[in-house]
């Protein structure tokens, strides 16, 4: 029985195993990217389309990675990504934490004994998902990557001010990143680029990928550009240094592909009980937000019909936010002198898509989304099909008693103890027998398609069309229903 349910609820809209981009979505989004770019004034991008399981399913480049030279972009052009590097130093803090080498709701001085004179009640957690009380501070944040690990020393030992109390809003830090840099170095007795290197780009093997421009061979970098006055500027190269941990990561579009895939693989998570990796729920702790949400305008340059509002909050060196047509969702720009990038994920979908560009502040948030938008109308994000936990498995039979016996009486140790308190047993047999007008004979048991563990779908294939029980389980030792919701679409 459980075998024949798993087989129904595949049928009913499990994606095929292989899924990569058609070439006539595919030629659409290049054609986006590059009349984006003509637009705003970006010397050269790469962008990415990532298939979790299937790594970077679709890639593409434009332009000139060097306005000086007119060298163009290639595959193996190398990027500065700027804040997207947050999200590697959040998982390589996450990591330690995991290992008991530090606990996020430390207070910093424990872990930053550097500032001891003045951090007070400040917590790890208020560094990760920047509810310090830090002024915002990216204009300032960036030019600051260079900065001496000696001089950031003393300036934790003197101290910053605050603009708001620590814990109310989330006030974008870099300062907040460059901390956790330096708390990942205290905590694991190595630099941060090395531990970050070693934990993340390593394992990946993202060959191409480091924080520091010497290791970039001659040639392959996409030199930073600002357009001003009608014309290129070159924009100075920043070497590494203590800021380096909020936004310092060089790379290419092969090489962070596959990070996105890593993300990506975390998701769908195990049913509740079941074993696995705790990598795989580490990596889930990035969307794990704190603050109050912000709403912010979905990016795109398509027609104002593909604009809604996204409820925004900050995880780990990701936003997460729920959009009112991909669902969840989480992000992250990449703002800096000579570059612009960003980087979109559908997790319970499996999908993602991220751009590089070589120009100062390039508002790249736009076509990334498009792009995704552009899966999403070819009928490709779909979400995760889940597993059928036993409780929903156990009720099939019963529910098909109650559908056939037009009553819910005849299943008295099915039914949670409120369900005919809020609709009693007459009038949900009125409700079942006017759906049975509707639907015609089912004469074969349901398929069950979950939405949780305790939530789910029971379908029925009838005369007339599909109809569905939505059942809501109690959490009671057995199942028990608490809420059922009859519907019925019928054959087109």
């Amino acid at each position: 029985m459980f075998a024949r349910l798993c087989l129904v609820a595949a049928l009913l809209g499990a994606p095929a195993a292989a899924q990569p981009v058609p070439p006539e979505i595919a030629a659409r989004i290049d054609a986006q990217m590059q009349d984006w770019a003509a637009k705003n004034h970006v010397p050269g991008l790469g962008w990415g389309i990532v298939r979790r399981g299937q790594g970077l399913v679709h890639a593409g480049q434009a332009g000139v990675a060097d306005v000086a030279s007119g060298r163009k972009v290639a595959a193996d052009t190398r990027f500065r990504i700027a804040s997207m590097t947050k999200a590697f130093t959040a998982l390589t803090l996450f990591d330690l934490a995991a290992e008991g080498k530090l606990r996020l709701d430390d207070k910093i001085i424990s872990v930053l004994p550097e500032t001891a004179n003045w951090a007070g009640a400040l917590t790890v957690t208020d560094l990760v998902h920047h509810m310090a009380g830090f002024v915002t501070d990216d204009p300032w944040g960036d030019r600051q990557t260079p900065l001496p690990e000696a001089q950031f020393t003393a300036l934790l030992a003197i101290g910053v001010p605050s603009t708001r109390a620590p814990g109310l809003i989330h006030e974008y830090s870099n300062l907040g990143y460059a901390m956790i840099g330096r708390t990942i170095t205290n905590v694991s007795g190595q630099p941060f680029e090395a531990e970050i290197t070693r934990r993340r780009f390593a394992p990946l093997g993202m060959t191409a990928t480091s924080f520091n421009l010497a290791d970039v061979p001659a040639g392959k970098l996409a030199t930073g550009w600002r357009w001003e006055d009608g014309k290129w500027q070159r924009e100075p190269d920043m070497a590494p240094g203590a800021f380096g941990a909020m936004g310092g990561v060089i790379t290419t579009v092969p090489d962070y592909a596959r990070w996105i895939d890593h993300l990506l693989s975390a998701w769908p998570a195990a049913a509740p009980g079941s074993e696995e990796p705790k990598a795989r729920v580490i990596v889930r702790n990035l969307l794990r937000g704190e603050g109050s949400p912000r709403r912010m305008q979905r990016p795109t340059a398509m027609s104002a019909a593909q604009t809604c509002d996204v409820a925004v909050v900050y995880g780990g060196g990701l936003r997460v936010g729920d959009d009112c047509s991909l669902g969840r969702v989480a992000f992250h720009g990449g703002g800096y002198p000579g570059y612009g990038s960003h980087m979109l994920i559908v997790p319970e979908s499996g999908w993602g898509v991220f751009v590089f560009t070589n120009r100062t502040y390039a508002p790249a948030a736009a076509p990334a989304w498009d792009a995704m938008l552009a899966l999403q109308g070819a009928g490709l994000i779909k979400p995760d099909i889940l597993p059928i936990s036993l409780q929903l498995a156990r009720l099939v039979e019963p529910l098909h008693r109650i559908w056939t016996s037009g009553t819910v009486a005849t299943e008295p140790k099915s039914l949670a103890v409120n369900l005919l308190m809020d609709r009693d047993t007459a009038h949900r047999a009125a409700d079942i027998t006017a759906m049975q007008a509707r639907s015609g004979p089912c004469p074969q048991p349901p398929g069950v398609r979950a939405q949780g563990a305790l939530e789910g779908d029971y379908l029925w294939h009838c005369q007339n069309g599909t109809l569905v029980a939505h059942v809501l389980l109690a959490p009671t030792p057995t199942p028990q229903i608490q809420a059922l919701d009859w519907s019925f679409a019928p054959k087109k």
